[in-house]
């Protein structure tokens, strides 16, 4: 084992600052009534409206099963429509409706005042180097991680 303090280690201090940026995001997002996960929707939806729920899942990083329970969770809502695909009767494509674009224009501008706090400790070279720290590293832990394979 390296002499090496674990809180040195840099996945330690990524996570670190991932569980920091969770629970900031979770608290302010609770006064919404929102979960991460349904935030995330709600966010991509306004970037692309009328997703597949496959789609969304992708977008979200979870499975078409969770997303299908999300989902049904935001249309009770009122947050999300679901409509038959053209092209494919089987295929629902959900849209943001205007509850859902208004929840989520309320609950951003809280969720961005982390991002400017943030960016607010660097300069602007500082911040570029770090966000590319940030993408080499994030490559590195894709790279090495584990894939499946089938027998």
């Amino acid at each position: 084992m390296p002499d090496v303090p674990i809180e040195e280690y840099v996945c330690t201090r990524i996570r670190r600052a991932e569980q920091a940026l969770m629970a900031h995001h979770e608290a302010v997002l609770r006064g919404y009534g929102l979960t991460m996960t349904q935030y995330t929707v709600l966010l991509t939806l306004s970037r692309a409206d009328g997703m597949s729920g496959a789609q969304l899942a992708r977008a979200v990083g979870g499975t078409q099963q969770s997303m299908a329970t999300v989902l049904t969770g935001m249309r009770r809502k009122g947050l999300v429509e679901r409509r038959s695909a053209a092209v494919h009767a089987k295929v629902m494509l959900t849209s943001l409706t205007p509850a859902g674009r208004d929840l989520l224009a309320r609950a951003y501008q809280e969720v961005v005042v982390l991002e400017r706090a943030l960016t607010d400790r660097f300069t602007p070279d500082e911040q570029a180097r770090f966000c590319e720290f940030l993408d080499r590293a994030t490559a590195a832990l894709v790279e090495q991680t584990p894939t499946t394979h089938a027998d």
